[in-house]
């Protein structure tokens, strides 16, 4: 007979240790959220902490109050920096209180929503209907949610390949198309374009990267004269992807003229809105995306804009049947019935690459209805202004130099002085950054315009006041200075 009394389980032994150490655990992370502010922007990690990183695999228990200190000695100190008012790296959202109570809860149900009927389906399902009456998709549009905009603008190809490719791309590959399928780009466009058109077996020769104007804009005349040298060539262009807001610059490409040529070529329209796309909940802000919402197909990640913790991501396509083509597999495991768990809404891992898919719509739902979408269009309107501003200061400080225009909330600039040539101003900069960072003061990253190494301020951090953009100036003409005198 076998002795079910060795059976265990995660559950604690003692429910009432646990709970306070929930309790704590949530105090803690209130107080860190809190005083934030007068911590740095960013500390790097000393040797003996990436030390206590490279532990053995335990296999005997530490206990949960153990592995606790652990992280509070070990991890907690030493993030990204994203939470800090003073980070303005890559572009990256700052998360909230809110946001952080919203992973525990979903933790907590851990849903699996690849589909069936429940709850967290239909939560996800209110968010797919948000995000389309947000951003000017018809409600019978189709959607959904992923790890961020890498992911959606490879799923967005993926549906226009198929979409547009005279066969079935799904049973014959793409080794059966007569000519060379490819897809049109400026030449600032997002890297995860060129991964999503290898990993789709395109190959990097069908990405066709168009060159940009003085604004960092998409040329049409160039992206035209390509195009009609491809058709005589004989390949087959498919695709053309709009830029809402480059990763370098926030710069917008010319949207509306983008979509009238797709209309005219019978191509797809796919426009990467990783983070401009929300920029259109700003009144003020639509006239610079207008034709954004042609798109065939719009990535966004609402982790960035919406300041939402991570992964938040989302992808709109106006073609729900096309959508649906491109993912379906239904095995006999899956299969629909008509009630119980099984039944319920289309699933949502035929809208996509995951059967695994985590409750990422919680967040979301939880913050919409909380701090409500006006909210958010007055935060991001004010993280355009704080660019602005931003923009005023370095202007008016001779010691830096604006190096792009700022069409949204992204901030270029570098330190210069008449003493160095190019190169060491690039070294001068190149050092300025790592000090800032290092020394805690603010965490920009950097870029290159032209050959030229430039600091990139990108604002999408709530927490952010005009003083924390005083402080970066002030601070970048002081380090700036204290550079150039060891060159001397």
């Amino acid at each position: 007979m076998e002795n079910h009394s060795t059976e265990e389980t995660l559950d604690p032994q003692d429910w009432r240790a646990m709970r306070a150490l929930g309790h704590r655990m949530v105090d803690d992370m209130m107080n860190y959220l809190q005083t934030i502010r007068e911590q740095p922007a960013w500390r790097p990690l000393p040797p003996v902490v990436k030390e206590n990183l490279k532990q053995p695999l335990p296999l005997t228990p530490q206990g949960d109050e153990k592995a606790y200190q652990d992280f509070l000695e070990n991890v907690l100190p030493y993030p990204h920096g994203n939470i800090h008012p003073r980070y303005w790296g890559f572009v990256n959202g700052t998360g909230s209180a809110l946001g952080m109570l919203a992973e525990m809860l979903a933790a907590t149900v851990n849903s699996n929503v690849g589909g069936g009927d429940h709850s967290a389906v239909y939560v996800e399902q209110q968010v797919l209907a948000w995000c389309k009456e947000m951003l000017g998709y018809a409600p019978d549009a189709s959607g959904i949610l992923v790890s961020g905009g890498s992911m959606a603008n490879l799923m967005g190809l993926a549906i226009a390949r198929n979409a547009l490719a005279e066969f079935d791309v799904r049973n014959d590959g793409v080794r059966a198309v007569p000519g060379m399928m490819t897809v049109y780009c400026s030449s600032e466009a997002h890297s995860s374009v060129q991964k999503a058109v290898e990993l789709l077996g395109l190959g990097r020769n069908a990405l066709r990267k168009i060159p940009v104007d003085r604004h960092h804009r998409l040329e049409v005349a160039s992206l035209e004269k390509t195009l009609a040298e491809d058709r005589r060539a004989g390949h087959v262009p498919f695709c053309i992807i709009g830029n809402a807001g480059t990763v370098n610059t926030g710069a917008i490409d010319p949207l509306e003229a983008l979509a009238d040529i797709c209309q005219r070529e019978k191509l797809w329209f796919h426009v990467d809105g990783a983070f401009g796309a929300l920029a259109a909940l700003v009144p003020a802000m639509r006239t610079q995306l207008a034709g954004m919402q042609r798109g065939d197909s719009l990535a966004f990640d609402l982790h960035k804009w919406m300041y939402l913790p991570y992964e938040a991501g989302c992808l709109l396509v106006k073609n729900k049947a096309a959508h649906e083509k491109a993912f379906t597999v239904v095995p006999t495991y899956l299969a629909p019935h008509d009630r119980g768990l099984m039944a319920g809404p289309p699933w949502f891992a035929n809208y996509g690459l995951q059967l695994s898919r985590g409750f990422r719509a919680l967040k979301i739902w939880l913050a919409f209805k909380s701090h409500g979408i006006d909210k958010f269009r007055r935060l991001i309107y004010q993280n355009i202004r704080q660019a602005r501003y931003l923009a005023q200061l370095v202007e008016a400080s001779p010691e830096l130099e604006l190096a792009a225009p700022v069409p949204l909330n992204i901030v270029c600039f570098r330190f210069i002085s008449s003493q160095l040539d190019e190169d060491q101003t690039n070294q001068l900069n190149r050092e300025l950054m790592m000090e800032l960072h290092e020394r805690g003061i603010a965490v920009p990253t950097s870029t290159f315009l032209h050959g030229k190494y430039v600091l990139r301020v990108a604002i999408t951090n709530h927490r952010s006041r005009r003083e924390d953009f005083e402080v970066l100036v002030r601070e970048s003409i002081r380090i700036g200075n204290e550079l150039l005198q060891r060159l001397q």
